[in-house]
């Protein structure tokens, strides 16, 4: 069948929506821990809503984090400063809830066999795509980039006028797999309350929307209609009150945007506020550097992995792929290759990815992947060759 055609829409964030502050906070704790205590323990989670911040959790280290001051810091720099946009980061409340890890769990994690056990029961997702130079899909990789733009435009006083919170949704047109046309755009901005959506409309399609559309345009290896869409600007018609004050906070709460904003299934578990220790972020970084060089080695066009632990075993449960038909080989030589590659034991994933290291808080807006950065180990093509290889062993011991 040809001419197949659908609708795929993912959103973001920026980094001023009040759940997104809460996983910077989060990860602004486990970054500062990290930095003084390798072997920490970290679990925590961040409430915001009008005028105060609430920090709850479990962490086991020898360090000490002055959570208060990290919090404040954190707001300051998203761009909270006065009580006029709604949340002050020097007047507003912090509350600090903070426990120890239980013994339980520690015990599983910790084995006594000086083994790394996983730091709890779950499945993880890794997903990569060859359309675009990102490994990464389009409508997700757009929407980021435009929620990115929204907040450089607003700190750099290109539109004045800008507030912190916002989000982006964007809907591309698939024919037979491929992107073909940007059908719709969504863009919600806090504003000051003198700043008219008529001149925002104007700006935001301008310096927001077409920068960010003739960027990714450019980049992408197939044609893509990017000038034709329909733009939806606040369309509520005013967002003055935003951030925590106009809807309460949470860590955690944004998995699809973090992952790969729905083209991928997602295994429940959030990542900011976790150390390494915990699969639900490490594994999911590991699954994602493993779809990734999957692609990248030619393997397949695009992949799906799903792993699964046991709290306190080292070893996965479970593994699977699904190639969606696009693979150059069986599926079963693919999952062997993978095998014989990575070591996805939590130990070996923290090892290989260099993990123990204060990278966190950056993380926490914007997407967890498809970022190009240094520090997103997880994001490196550095093992195809070695799957090539791989790959080429096991066809030839048949």
């Amino acid at each position: 069948m040809k001419n197949i055609e659908r609708l795929v829409t993912a959103e973001s964030v920026t980094e001023g929506h009040p759940d997104k502050v809460c996983d910077q906070i989060s990860d602004a704790i486990v970054d500062d821990i990290l930095k003084q205590d390798k072997n920490a323990r970290v679990a925590v989670e961040s409430v915001a809503t009008t005028g105060q911040v609430h920090i709850v959790g479990e962490v086991s280290t020898t360090a000490y984090s002055d959570v208060s001051r990290i919090v404040r810091k954190t707001l300051a720099k998203i761009g909270y400063t006065s009580s006029e946009i709604g949340f002050d980061a020097n007047s507003c409340g912090v509350l600090i809830s903070i426990g120890e890890q239980s013994p339980d769990i520690k015990q599983g994690v910790d084995r006594s066999d000086g083994e790394l056990g996983a730091g709890d029961q779950g499945i993880m997702f890794g997903y990569a795509t060859d359309e675009t130079k990102e490994l990464f899909p389009l409508p997700a990789l757009i929407s980021h980039k435009l929620a990115k733009r929204l907040a450089v435009v607003r700190k750099e006083n290109i539109i004045s006028g800008l507030r912190p919170d916002g989000k982006t949704q964007v809907t591309i047109k698939y024919v037979d797999g491929v992107p073909t046309s940007v059908e719709t755009v969504l863009i919600s901005t806090q504003h000051d309350e003198n700043k008219h959506l008529d001149d925002i409309k104007r700006e935001v399609k301008e310096l927001v929307v077409n920068f960010v559309l003739d960027e990714v345009a450019k980049s992408l290896t197939y044609p893509l209609n990017a000038h034709d869409y329909r733009l939806l600007v606040n369309p509520t018609g005013s967002f003055i009150i935003g951030g925590p004050q106009g809807d309460a906070g949470l860590t955690g709460r944004k998995i699809i945007v973090d992952t790969y904003g729905g083209s991928a299934r997602h295994g429940g578990g959030c990542f900011s506020g976790k150390d390494p220790s915990k699969v639900d972020r490490s594994a999911a970084y590991a699954l994602r550097h493993v779809a990734k060089n999957v692609v990248g080695a030619g393997l397949a066009k695009k992949i799906e992995l799903q792993v699964a632990y046991a709290i306190g075993v080292t070893e996965p449960v479970g593994l699977y792929i699904d190639t969606f038909n696009t693979s150059t080989v069986d599926e079963r030589i693919i999952i062997e290759a993978i095998q014989r590659v990575f070591d996805l034991k939590p130990a070996g994933i923290i090892k290989q990815l260099d993990l123990l290291r204060p990278i966190y808080e950056k993380t926490a807006a914007y997407g967890h992947f498809g970022r190009e950065d240094d520090d997103f180990t997880w994001e490196k093509l550095d093992k195809v060759e070695d799957l090539e290889n791989a790959v080429k062993e096991i066809v030839k011991n048949g």
